[in-house]
């Protein structure tokens, strides 16, 4: 007999090396629509070692006794599934050799194993042009094989072929396992068209059936029309089993309604339908997920009288409860019962605990577990070490969680992208992208892909550094890889070309959106118009305003704010009056940011008096008071010489709003200082500052020397000398040098030489 060509072609999981070694003339043929034209062909031979085997048996053909049975033991005997296709090559080109449905099925398994799904058609083709009998269990395997290489796609279509070219109606039995495939796989669009296929065709639903699409309906979140499923089942004549219900239960826990779990397992209950372990395990982690361990315990204590008895899965679900509420002493008591009970501990039990410690800041006891967990032979997976290495970069242990990694990569698990996410984020957050960017390429060069995540993290670095051109790049890199570029990134993006002052290219980014699809969310259209107003484009950023309604966008206090912002630094008092009285009548109360923004523009107009009334109002209201509500007031305040006034709002302040901040402080004792009051305020407000760590402004501060000098306080002004070189820390020789100026009197000299060594510190205000 004759077969055609296997042709086979590279496959994604397989070593590219190993293919091209194996097969030098690879090709992928197109898959056939119908079989009424496929001819017998010949085998090729397509490797140098197949062309070894084939001619070795040439010399020596198969004895006529030769069975299929001790072929197809042959075939199954091999752990190397590229060496049985060539043994099948070798066979089916011997004279006396003919396949039956056995080895043909076997050959496809192989195949199917590999990924040689275009292959398989062609071997199919040629069952159908020598006659072979071909049953469901065929189809089955091509199922199988679709689904472990991701082409569900395809399943549609063989069904098709199935009924078409072979004549051969899929019975309920081969539609609940295509089914199922598809759910598993979360192709819920190709469940919906398989299964009305099913029922058009006048195919009978059995329990099984209806128990996968309430699976189906479950992971879409459609509890409601499984529930319909559910009461749908009597009208076949059909009684609900224990699948049916512990799906349903594990539905509503996965949404979060353990009450709905528990409606549904007294409905159970009702229609005498026996729990089994499963059941019972399912409604315990539903319990113990919801952070209700007691009544988990109570739940397991009322079946164990109905014969229940813990396993593993029962005691991981309270393992992973009590770590879930912050109880690790008894999660780890609980440990110890099972270990007692000789319960082998697996990865889920060691995860839940490492989990539970990781989030109680606890890593050492976390890193403990992990080595026990390694000295019981308990192989950690990706989630294990993901958990350790994202709890060490909260905790800015950067270098430890790199060489926890590298612990990953030598036991031969290899980091997902959620372990590089984690850690570039954790170099980010610690000022070291460049070292993250490091990784980035080590990853891609890895062959793990990054994700939306990833790229996210680093152009929202790159972007609060201004390294724009580098954040446009990786835009760029997501576009041609065509990673999902979501709201989140192009977010990013805006706000830091607006930051540096770069709008247009920022509103080109808010147009390529549009063109792309991704919605654009409020945070887009306030981080716009805030860029706008501050660009004095106050009319554009009101029609983008009126854009955001129209597409369906409320504008929030964070819109209103950036507007009254603009209008307030340009004293159009009127314009922000309107703009407040705007957020009232939509509903969006005024915050402390708004008021803060109100009573600097009423400052800034000279309406100081109305501002100090806002300031009462707001304080009625109850809210509490900031610095930058205070500051605006304080200034106007010492700006017009009254400073009893000034000084009573800042006591005030002290007293009843937020804690001053630098710049209060440094409005306070500049108008002390420049505004005519009591010098010896001036000097007490001085010490008050030091004492806080916040060093005076140094040009008041000299004008204050002036004033004690000339008062001949001198023993005063070098005691706030000293005080303000102990607080700026000087180092001994600098603090020599100046002492050696005050003891000589040269008091102008060194306040000269404090200041220039103060400039060059360029030291913060607070320490």
């Amino acid at each position: 007999m004759t077969l055609s060509s296997l042709h086979f072609h590279h496959h994604p999981l397989l070593p590219h090396t190993l293919t091209t070694k194996l097969h030098p003339k690879l090709f992928t043929p197109t898959p056939p629509s119908s079989f009424s034209s496929i001819q017998t062909f010949k085998v090729s031979v397509v490797s140098s070692s197949a062309s070894a085997i084939t001619h070795q048996h040439h010399e020596h053909p198969l004895p006529p006794n030769f069975s299929p049975t001790e072929l197809l033991d042959l075939l199954r005997c091999q752990n190397d599934e590229l060496s049985a296709i060539r043994i099948f090559q070798w066979a089916a080109k011997q004279p006396n050799f003919s396949p039956n449905l056995t080895i043909y099925n076997e050959i496809l398994r192989h195949l199917g194993n590999v990924g040689y799904l275009d292959s398989m058609l062609n071997v199919l083709g040629e069952m159908k042009s020598t006659n072979c009998t071909v049953d469901s269990s065929t189809f089955i395997i091509f199922i199988e094989s679709y689904a472990n290489f991701n082409s569900h796609e395809r399943i549609i279509e063989l069904v098709q072929l199935m009924e078409n070219e072979f004549g051969l109606k899929p019975d309920t039995h081969f539609y609940n396992i295509a089914l199922n495939v598809l759910v598993e796989g979360g192709k819920l669009r190709l469940v919906e068209n398989l299964h009305s296929k099913m029922i058009n065709n006048g195919v009978r639903p059995d329990v099984s059936t209806f128990n996968i699409i309430i699976k189906a309906l479950c992971k879409a979140h459609q509890l409601r029309p499984a529930i319909l499923m559910l009461e749908d089942m009597g009208s076949y004549d059909l009684v609900p089993d224990e699948m049916t219900y512990t799906t349903l239960m594990q539905g509503f826990i996965e949404e979060g309604d353990m009450r709905g779990a528990l409606r549904i397992k007294e409905q159970m209950v009702e229609s005498r339908c026996l729990m089994t372990n499963v059941s019972v395990n399912v409604l315990v982690n539903g319990f113990c997920k919801d952070g209700r361990v007691e009544e988990a315990l109570r739940f397991i204590d009322g079946v164990s009288d109905e014969g229940f008895s813990p396993n593993q899965v029962t005691l991981n679900a309270l393992v992973n409860g009590l770590c879930k509420i912050g109880h690790i002493k008894e999660a780890l008591e609980m440990m110890d019962f099972m270990l007692e009970r000789a319960f082998d501990l697996d990865v889920h039990t060691y995860n839940s605990l490492i989990f539970g410690l990781c989030r109680s800041d606890e890593v050492d006891e976390a890193v403990e577990i992990l080595e026990q967990m390694l000295s019981r032979d308990c192989s950690p997976n990706t989630e294990t070490y993901n958990m350790l290495i994202s709890t060490l970069c909260k905790e800015n242990h950067v270098e430890a969680a790199t060489k926890l990694v590298h612990v990953l990569t030598s036991r031969g698990i290899l980091p997902n992208v959620s372990t590089f996410n984690t850690l570039i984020q954790g170099l980010c957050m610690a000022s070291n992208r460049e070292i993250a960017m490091v990784l980035f390429m080590e990853m891609k060069k890895g062959g793990c892909r990054p994700n939306e995540f990833t790229y996210s993290i680093l152009i929202d670095s790159l972007c609060s550094e201004r390294k724009l051109k580098e954040a446009l790049l990786l835009l760029k890199e997501m576009e041609a890889n065509r990673c999902t570029r979501n709201v989140v990134v192009y977010n990013t993006l805006i706000d830091g070309l607006c930051k540096n002052k770069r709008i247009k290219e920022a509103e080109e980014i808010f147009d390529r959106m549009e063109l792309e699809g991704v919605s654009r969310n409020s945070v887009t259209y306030n981080t716009l118009i805030d860029g706008l107003c501050k660009s004095k484009r106050t009319e554009e950023a009101a029609q983008l305003m009126d854009q955001m309604i129209t597409e369906g966008l409320k504008p929030d206090k964070y819109t209103y704010n950036s507007m009254l912002a603009h209008y307030c630094r340009n004293g159009d008092i009127k314009k922000s009056a309107e703009i407040v009285q705007t957020m009232s009548s939509n509903g969006i109360e005024p915050d402390i940011v708004t008021y803060g923004t109100l009573i600097q523009g009423l400052c800034k107009a000279g309406r100081t008096e109305v501002a100090s009334r806002l300031l009462r109002s707001v304080q009625m209201k109850g809210m509490v008071l900031t610095p930058r509500t205070y500051n605006p007031v304080l200034q106007a305040l010492f700006k017009r010489k009254r400073i009893k006034e000034g000084m009573r709002l800042f006591r005030e302040m002290m007293e009843k709003a937020d804690p001053p901040d630098a710049l209060t402080y440094k409005i306070v004792f500049r108008g002390l200082c420049n505004g005519g009051g009591s010098i010896q305020e001036a000097v007490d407000f001085t010490v008050e500052m030091l004492e806080k760590g916040i060093l005076p402004e140094f040009p008041s501060f000299c004008f204050l020397a002036e004033g004690l000098c000339s008062l001949s306080r001198e023993e005063t002004l070098i005691e706030l000398i000293n005080m303000v070189m102990e607080k700026a820390k000087l180092s001994q020789g600098e603090a020599s040098m100046i002492r050696g100026f005050l003891k000589i009197q040269k008091f102008s000299d060194a306040l000269a030489n404090l200041g220039g060594i103060l400039e060059r510190q360029n030291k913060p205000r607070r320490f």
